[in-house]
């Protein structure tokens, strides 16, 4: 079995729940306030752990209460931490969220996440087998030091370049696994895209930045997920379930689907098995401790087998 390693954010998320969003100027009442670990990076990881890929995180927090709150976290979920250094250089990442109606707004404050370096990300040993994941709330310099650092290693990487900006054509060529939302896609691609659009657009956004074999995988929430592989587009169907909170859907899906490929797993397995991991995860509140264990996926496939199909 490969491993899995996360280069990311680690963040403390405060929560704030509403009837509605407010709008530009406007103050609206809550309801509470609640605090979740998260952060992009974290995120995956503890769902990589949690569905059985021996997993380590690569980041930076701060010396504060948040910081000793998350690492005392996410060693409990089985996280290995040995690269995660402190530094009293600044705060501890932190994620402002708003929650009305299962959707969410997010402003992040990088704060120790912004130190991570080149240095930092290409300490651990990779080897064959294992995968390379990384997101956009770290530095890119780091980032691309870390994919950098996994093919030479022969590791697999994937990139979730969230939240979406613009970033150098040599990452992008660094990448075998790309995997974003319509939001991101119509970003990077420079077109428009809404999660109603016809498949064929997706493909056709996807295909403009497709570099080499890489393969490409849109998330769409409800709709499921559609992949370009080997060329190839893929269809895995959504799950009707009832959303609860959105927020780490899609890192639920990215630490899903490299901890199967870790297994040796199949891309349109791991696709489907990650699609499942997803609808849990929005069915509960907070992000990082709502991502389910391998038991409760295998469960909802027995149940309900996913069934990847061309669009």
């Amino acid at each position: 079995m490969g491993r899995v390693f996360v280069a990311g954010s680690i963040n403390m998320d405060v929560v704030a729940t509403a009837e509605r969003h407010p709008k530009i100027g406007e103050t609206v009442a809550g309801r509470e306030v609640l605090y979740f670990p998260g952060g992009k990076g974290a995120n995956q990881a503890v769902a990589a752990a949690k569905l059985g890929a021996p997993t380590t995180l690569i980041g930076r927090l701060g010396t504060d209460a948040f910081g000793r709150e998350l690492r005392a976290f996410l060693a409990s979920q089985s996280v290995d931490l040995s690269f995660v250094q402190d530094t009293a250089a600044a705060h501890s990442g932190t994620a402002i969220i708003t929650l009305a109606n299962a959707d969410n707004t997010i402003v992040v404050v990088p704060g120790a996440n912004g130190l991570t370096r080149p240095a930092d990300v290409t300490a651990p040993a990779l080897a064959k087998g294992d995968i390379a994941v990384s997101q956009f709330e770290i530095p890119q310099p780091a980032i691309t030091a870390f994919f950098r650092h996994a093919r030479a290693a022969g590791a697999t990487t994937i990139l979730n370049p969230a939240p979406a900006r613009t970033f150098e054509a040599r990452l992008l060529g660094l990448v075998d696994i790309l995997v974003l939302n319509e939001t991101e896609l119509g970003f990077l691609a420079n077109t428009a895209l809404r999660d109603s659009d016809d498949p064929a657009r997706f493909v056709e956004a996807a295909r403009s930045l497709q570099t080499g074999d890489q393969a490409i995988c849109i998330t769409l929430g409800r709709r499921g997920v559609i992949a370009l592989i080997a060329g190839a587009p893929l269809l895995v169907p959504g799950r009707s379930v009832e959303a609860v909170d959105t927020t780490g859907a899609g890192d639920c899906f990215v630490g899903a689907l490299a901890s199967q490929l870790a297994q040796g797993v199949s891309m349109p397995d791991a696709l489907g098995y990650a699609n499942a991991a997803a609808s849990i995860c929005v069915q509960r509140m907070g992000a990082a401790p709502s991502m389910p264990t391998a038991a409760e996926v295998a469960a909802i496939l027995t149940s309900r087998p996913s069934e990847a199909r061309e669009p």
